[in-house]
């Protein structure tokens, strides 16, 4: 056990970081390793790979996954920034090579081939993406001569374009719907909400006239008819696992779901462990989204307020897109549970969002003595 006495770096980080986040976190990542048991096998065989081929690599991407959400979360916010900064530059000329030298998967390119990985860029952009507007936005309501909110709007356009460009509908709403969020707390004017309002729909009224798989997903969701083969079956799932499941190893439908060890492992975890487990799972997810925001609305440094809020929303609003579709509440969309789904780019980057928010929302003694000397000045209470 770390002593409070001690004045070294490891100590100072246990007793500063949220341990109920890093509990979180460490325990997302364990659910997903037993999941990967459950769902990973019927694929690799159908595949005519070894039946744990899945679930060995799944334990390899955990390692790295681990080391950097710890080496991030040692991380001050001034370093945040910078790592962001430098993340945020490598993820999007990756999008851009993608889109020229990607591997085309499905009509679209999102992956670059380094060797026997793949990397999908995408994935790592979205949390620098985040932790640098909420930089910007600051910056502006720091400074208000500073034109932080027309940079980020700059910044969201471009990476808005990039996503497109894939296409990548999926990571463009939630790219949006989490940027619109930490607008909305900076104190976006009502002019900009129905302006930026007005061009979400119609860039999704685009989408759906010139991108025929979005519009063909959409028409399958609205009119349940042509190939629903793979939600029908998650569906089938979940219903089969009733309350408590029908035990571990004792799933039948996973195996003829395509995707169940990435998109649709939460209807293996409804088939094999029941509604029930799947309720926690939401639950763990809420337990983030509401924690984080509890942290941004007791900070008073903006950039932190705002990177924390976006941080946790990307997060939840990701796991709820995922949940939506396994539940067919939104139309089929490729996008993992976080921590949870297979995937090393998708769980490494989610350790990069992990790791920063566990950096972010530390408690530094520097940060309250300063807080206190502000309210004494604020208060006319002289310095002791």
């Amino acid at each position: 056990m770390v002593s409070r006495a001690d004045r070294g770096p490891l100590a100072d980080w246990f007793w500063t970081i949220d341990r109920f986040f890093l509990a979180t976190f460490v325990l997302l990542m364990g659910i997903g390793f037993m999941l990967s048991f459950a769902a990973s096998p019927p694929v690799a065989e159908r595949l005519g790979l070894d039946s744990f081929h899945f679930v060995e690599r799944h334990a390899v991407f955990i390692i790295p996954s681990l080391m950097v959400m710890i080496g991030l979360s040692f991380l001050t916010p001034r370093q945040v920034r910078r790592v962001a900064v430098i993340l945020l530059a490598l993820s999007m000329l990756m999008m851009v090579m993608a889109l020229f030298f990607g591997v085309e998967v499905k009509g679209s390119r999102r992956w670059i081939s380094i060797g026997s990985f793949s990397i999908q860029p995408s994935e790592f952009m979205k949390p620098a993406f985040v932790v640098v507007c909420a930089w910007l936005f600051a910056e502006h309501a720091r400074q208000p001569e500073i034109p932080g909110n027309l940079f980020a709007i700059i910044l969201f356009a471009i990476v808005g374009a990039l996503l497109v460009a894939q296409p990548d509908l999926g990571q463009t709403i939630l790219t949006a719907a989490v940027w619109g969020g930490m607008f909305f707390m900076a104190g976006m004017p009502w002019l900009w909400i129905m302006l930026l309002g007005a061009v979400g729909v119609g860039g999704f009224a685009a989408a759906y006239y010139m991108l025929p798989h979005v519009a063909g997903r959409i028409d399958r969701f609205l009119t349940g008819e042509g190939d629903t083969f793979q939600v029908d079956t998650a569906r089938e799932a979940i219903i089969r696992g009733d309350w408590f499941g029908q035990g571990p190893g004792e799933g039948i439908v996973k195996r003829i779901i395509p995707d169940s060890h990435t998109d649709f492992i939460f209807s293996v975890a409804a088939e094999e462990f029941g509604i029930l487990f799947c309720m926690l799972l939401v639950m763990i997810f809420a337990f983030i989204v509401l924690r984080g925001l509890n942290h941004a609305f007791k900070e008073r440094n903006d950039f932190t307020r705002f990177a924390v809020a976006g941080l946790v929303l990307q997060i939840g609003i990701q796991s709820m897109i995922n949940i939506g579709v396994n539940l067919e509440l939104l139309p089929a969309k490729g996008m993992t549970l976080p921590l949870i789904s297979y995937g090393g780019s998708s769980m490494i980057a989610i350790a990069v969002t992990a790791g920063f928010i566990l950096a972010l929302t530390r408690h530094r003694p520097e940060k309250r003595a300063q807080e206190r000397s502000l309210f004494r000045v604020a208060s006319g209470v002289p310095a002791e």
